[in-house]
């Protein structure tokens, strides 16, 4: 399997510190605040885990899956919900987790759908950041790296449910994805 990486983008070091420092800025910003931190299933779940034990304020944790991939690797723009939040929203703060931004059309979709639902606030925290694969504005409030055009999976990022549990972000090779 580690075989089809072609190389390593972020080791597993470099990510930890980077979560250290977003968890310490988040913390700063919602001292006092009602936090409820959404995560995006399943790609952000090795993230959030990780990011929640760096924030040092009270928080509740809910989860949403929505799709707009399926098996592909490239973004359908088409947005369905498979999971929803279990609560209420009102009278919270929102950060949203995510693990990679590409296109925007999934997190703007989801943005628009939270906000509609009424909470104080709503930011969006992602690992990752795609900007150059950009089809709608949007950018992240908080942002681990932003990294070029290429196919990562590794710590929570997949191509067919593979490479999940990998403690780095590496670059699949094309021949991995295109039989």
């Amino acid at each position: 399997m580690e075989s089809e990486i072609g190389k390593v983008l972020l080791t597993a070091e470099e990510i930890q510190a980077k979560i250290k420092e977003l968890g310490a800025t988040i913390s700063q910003d919602y001292q006092g605040k009602n936090l409820l931190v959404v995560g995006i299933l399943k790609g952000a779940v090795i993230f959030m885990s990780d990011l929640v034990r760096e924030i040092k304020v009270p928080l509740a944790l809910d989860f949403m899956a929505v799709s707009s991939y399926g098996t592909s690797t490239e973004s359908s723009g088409v947005v369905r919900i498979m999971k929803d939040l279990e609560r209420s929203v009102e009278e919270t703060h929102i950060l949203i987790v995510e693990d990679i931004i590409d296109t925007g059309l999934t997190l703007k979709y989801l943005v628009e759908n939270l906000i509609a639902r009424g909470p104080l606030s709503v930011k969006v925290c992602t690992l990752l950041d795609k900007p150059s694969r950009r089809k709608v504005e949007v950018a992240p409030d908080y942002n681990g790296f932003s990294i070029p055009d290429e196919f990562v999976v590794g710590y929570g990022l997949d191509f067919s449910e593979r490479f999940r549990h990998l403690p780095y972000i590496g670059v699949l090779k094309p021949e991995a994805y295109s039989k």
